[in-house]
């Protein structure tokens, strides 16, 4: 009699704990609710559950331009969730005993070489994926940000000598992409075959994600793919397609949600897809979803996580006692989110076609609260006033800045004359700058990153302001110059000036010399 109590007692818990969880219906009214509030054009939403998908849906329109909508097939650049990838390819090639997370990158790329030649001998591949080179966030993004540039991948491997440390080696989260496009070469030496075959032959195509790339530029079938958006100036337009081809092992890959959801099915099932077959062992997936970097955890938060860290491709934390793999991914004009709780059975999936990560995050989270039993929280109203008051900040300072630099040229307060930034810098990374007067204006152009190109406006002193010809970037950056014993500019440095430009614009570890 006690037996059959308890087991009507779980029984009616488990059909409370169901009635929680939220429906097809109301997924669809939260995520119309949130393209409205975060002006998102386009979106797709995948939730699996216990192994099969539950939820598959796109919402909007792929571009502003056709208005064409959106649906569960239309292809999104996953950006750096392509990260994910190119650790999974690593451990398959260790479950051949080709290689080990602890090898020497030398032992495979034998010019790789860091600022430090201590770090140099000591760099593992473990090392590349985890986040803990002791280069600064982003540092040395330019390569290949914003993609209209001439740096290979050789370059970008030969340059990274180059860039200097801002923390001790192994002590440190700092999250980077170069060693990415590292880890995609090891990939391609080790296997013999380009980063872009490894991924489509070895995973994708066993896993039947037959509508996914390994690059845009690769896709079979591009009659059902997204276009970029980003606010312009304040209204949110169709951007150009920005990515470069070096760095897809970094974030190249595009994909939708019915494909990604194979992909994260195959990762709730420790790397087992299909009628009992294996991507690569448990115990590679074990290793890949194991704390590496330590990333720290301040405040309190509604989740109750204690610990955040960097496993190899994924962010690996703890939420309300359960055990999360996520990850993000940006591309100019595309963010998108994939998150797993692997001891709920839990994937969640949005994509989409404006970079507002506020956006994503709130549909994941109200999702993820519905399964976790939290309660009372509005995530779209939390999100924007995050956004509203990140954007207020930002636009303080622009405004200021802009607002300085228009009384200087009502009252032609500036006297300097502009002939002393006139020349050719050089930064032993990012190349050649010349700095040229063109119709009476002061100008700056990148000769190896082509977008970078804009009027140098007066500021204070010698510091000048570079506003960027491409306005979508949001990249506006302060150009402060050196000046030699005769008062001309012998050098100078650089600094995003809002709060909100990406961090791939890498502008603060640019050191350029007159040439």
């Amino acid at each position: 009699m006690k037996k059959s109590i308890v087991f009507l007692c779980l029984l009616a818990f488990s059909f409370v704990t169901n009635a929680q969880v939220i429906t097809s219906p109301e997924i669809d009214a939260l995520v119309e609710k949130t393209l409205k509030t975060f002006d998102v054009p386009g979106m797709a939403v995948a939730v699996v559950k216990d192994g099969r998908v539950i939820h598959a849906k796109g919402y909007g329109v792929r571009s502003l331009n056709t208005k064409e909508k959106v649906n569960e097939n239309t292809l999104f650049g996953i950006a750096s969730n392509s990260k994910a990838f190119t650790a999974a390819a690593l451990g398959m090639l260790m479950d051949e005993k080709k290689l080990t997370w602890d090898t020497k990158v030398n032992d495979i790329i034998p010019e790789f070489k860091m600022y430090n030649p201590y770090v140099t001998e000591e760099f593992t591949v473990r090392d590349l994926l985890t986040h803990r080179s002791g280069l600064g966030l982003g540092a040395g993004d330019l390569m290949f940000w914003p993609d209209q540039n001439n740096f290979t991948k050789k370059d970008i491997i030969y340059n990274l000598r180059f860039l200097k440390p801002v923390s001790g080696f192994r002590t440190k989260y700092d999250y980077d992409n170069l060693l990415y496009i590292v880890a995609g070469e090891v990939v391609t030496r080790v296997s013999g075959m380009p980063w872009e075959e490894f991924i489509e032959t070895r995973i994708l195509k066993p896993l039947e994600m037959n509508q996914t790339a390994a690059s845009f530029k690769r896709l079979k079938d591009k009659s059902n793919v997204i276009d970029p958006h980003a606010p312009v100036e304040g209204t949110v337009k169709v951007i150009r397609r920005d990515w470069s081809e070096v760095a897809n092992a970094a974030g190249g890959i595009y994909s939708n949600v019915t494909d990604m959801s194979k992909w994260i099915i195959m990762q709730m099932d420790n790397g087992q897809y299909g009628d009992g077959k294996q991507l690569f062992s448990s115990r590679v997936h074990e290793e890949m979803w194991t704390p590496q970097t330590v990333i720290p955890v301040r405040g309190t938060n509604s989740y109750n996580t204690h610990y955040s860290s960097y496993g190899l491709g994924w962010f690996l934390s703890d939420v309300k006692g359960y055990k999360q793999a996520t990850h993000t991914g940006g591309l100019a004009g595309i963010v998108t989110q994939v998150t797993l709780l692997p001891e709920l059975k839990l994937g969640i999936i949005v994509f989409t076609n404006q970079q507002s990560g506020a956006a994503f995050t709130a549909v994941t989270n109200t999702i993820k609260d519905s399964y976790l039993g939290i309660k009372g929280i509005d995530r779209v109203k939390e999100n924007h006033d995050r956004v509203l008051a990140n954007e207020a900040e930002a636009k303080k300072i622009t405004s200021e800045i802009w607002a300085a630099i228009e009384t200087q040229q009502k009252n032609n307060a500036s006297k300097t004359d502009p002939n002393l930034f006139v020349g050719t810098y050089r930064d032993p990374w990012f190349g050649e700058v010349v700095i040229s007067l063109k119709n009476g204006k002061l100008w700056f152009d990148s000769k190896r990153s082509f977008q970078l190109t804009g009027e140098l406006l007066p500021y204070k002193g010698n510091t000048l302001i570079v506003k960027w010809t491409e306005r979508s970037m949001d990249a506006d950056a302060y150009v402060m110059f050196e000046l030699d014993n005769e008062g001309k500019a012998s050098g100078f440095k650089m600094k995003a000036i809002s709060p909100l430009t990406d961090f791939s614009f890498d502008f603060h570890d640019l050191d350029f010399k007159v040439k």
